[in-house]
């Protein structure tokens, strides 16, 4: 239960705004130059895609004899255990066998393959592979700058009830010998390579050098009920996936080397497409919570996101990059002391001049705890419904956006930010209606023409 502490004023700001929260149900929904939408009754663009789960032929279980296969399970002689668990699930695999459970124990694993990348142990299509509870796969103390603890070789795969470790408090930071850099930061707990319709469930992927997890050009691909947390780079990295479906896992305290987010989407001449974030619970993670370089048709829905007492963002909770696509609702965002971008619950990096945008950014129904949002340099936006309680909704030489029913509210613990900065404007176009400062309706007067610029002077953009 996340508890919320608000003084007497802000109670009545938000008993008043939800007073008046649809006396603006007829508002223009006119989307001015982005594409049509097909949307569902809350407004918000209906989901298009289904995110396929594996699929198997048969039943065949098999639970790893390792006394017979001579697998130490005590967390000792990692290059015993990774050979010798590799042949046994080599031979589950041949054998036609599509459940195969690992019993309890620690399996310290690792294979010296080159001089950059350490091997763990491998899982072949067709398989469910799981943990006994108690199971653990870890790493050894390493020092290369890539390495899989699991890697998934095929499609249709099942990885679930376990628990995977990386090396990051022993790890040897060994220099690169081409630049003398040491950041090792793709030492991954799961690697999803190439691979189609995969399911991980109920995991916990902890400590290691790099990411939870890593999907590289991947299609179909479920983490449901996971815990990631203290890894250095990221909790998930998309780079190159289609239909991402990341649901009811707590990501957090991810720190370390950049970019230190929860999950990233970020695939540079790869397609990032149809991904739905929805239902987790984010918090004490060092760069941000969701970052969005390339990703289209992104659903960032219904997620909790706490910037965690003694924690401090590098960017923020909420990060997108201009030509993204992001329909954004309905989550839960609270901001302790900011980051290098201010209190800024969700923020749109620039277009560079580009304003091009051949698809609106929506964003309903989120509650921003002492947050509010900014976005610059771009184009469309919807932005309806909104609780910004304690900082400011800003657009900078933006193009057409519907701001539209939301509320701003001020915050007792910054009283330094003035009245203009609740809703603030600079070279804006595009359409409000219905938004309140606290318990005052705004006259907000964009036009879907002429720019619009209303900005503290005193304080300066």
């Amino acid at each position: 239960m996340i508890t919320r502490t608000y003084n007497l004023l802000l109670i009545l700001a938000l008993l008043f705004f939800n007073s008046c929260y649809n006396d603006n149900d007829d508002a223009d929904t006119t989307s001015y130059g982005a594409d049509i939408e097909n949307l569902d009754a809350s407004g918000l663009p209906v989901m298009d895609f289904d995110v396929q789960l594996p699929t198997t032929s048969n039943t065949l279980e098999y639970t790893i004899d390792i006394v017979q296969w001579d697998i130490p399970n005590n967390g000792t002689n990692a290059a015993k255990t990774t050979a010798n668990l590799q042949a046994a699930i080599d031979w589950a695999h041949n054998e036609g066998f599509t459940k195969v459970i690992l019993p309890v124990g620690t399996y310290l694993v690792g294979e010296d393959v080159n001089s950059i990348y350490q091997g763990g142990i491998e899982i072949y299509s067709n398989t469910d592979f799981v943990f006994s509870t108690g199971a653990v796969l870890k790493i050894d103390t390493n020092d290369k700058w890539n390495y899989c603890v699991l890697r998934l070789n095929g499609d249709n795969i099942t990885v679930r009830n376990g628990v995977i470790k990386g090396d990051r408090d022993t790890h040897i930071y060994t220099p690169r010998s081409n630049d003398g850099a040491t950041a090792h930061d793709e030492g991954h707990g799961i690697c999803v390579w190439n691979n189609n319709k995969v399911l991980i469930e109920n995991m916990v992927m902890q400590d290691v050098t790099g990411d939870g997890s890593l999907v590289l050009d991947s299609k179909d691909v479920t983490f449901t009920n996971n815990k990631i947390y203290n890894n250095r780079r990221q909790g998930i990295s998309i780079v190159g996936g289609v239909r991402i479906k990341i649901t009811y896992n707590e990501i957090y305290n991810i720190n370390g080397t950049s970019p230190q987010f929860g999950i990233d989407i970020e695939g540079p001449g790869r397609v990032d497409e149809d991904i739905l974030i929805q239902n987790n619970y984010f918090h004490h993670n060092k760069g941000g919570d969701i970052v969005n370089a390339t990703g289209q048709n992104v659903y960032i829905l219904d997620n909790v996101m706490e910037q965690g007492d003694g924690s401090s963002y590098t960017d923020g909770p909420i990060v997108s990059w201009h030509k993204t696509h992001n329909i954004i609702a309905r989550n839960t965002i609270t901001m302790t002391t900011g980051s290098a971008n201010g209190r800024l619950g969700y923020i749109q990096y620039s277009g560079g001049g580009d304003k091009g945008h051949n698809r609106a950014t929506y964003v309903h129904e989120n509650v921003c705890n002492s947050c509010g949002m900014y976005m610059y340099d771009s184009s469309d936006a919807d932005v309806r419904r909104n609780q910004f309680l304690g900082y400011f909704v800003a657009f900078s030489d933006f193009e057409n956006v519907i701001l539209v029913d939301n509320l701003v509210t001020y915050s007792e613990a910054h009283p330094s930010l003035r009245f203009c900065w609740s809703y603030r404007f600079k070279n804006a176009t595009g359409f409000a209606s219905g938004n309140y400062l606290g318990e005052t309706l705004q006259e907000l007067p964009l036009s879907e023409t002429t720019p619009y610029t209303m900005q503290c002077v005193i304080d300066g953009w």
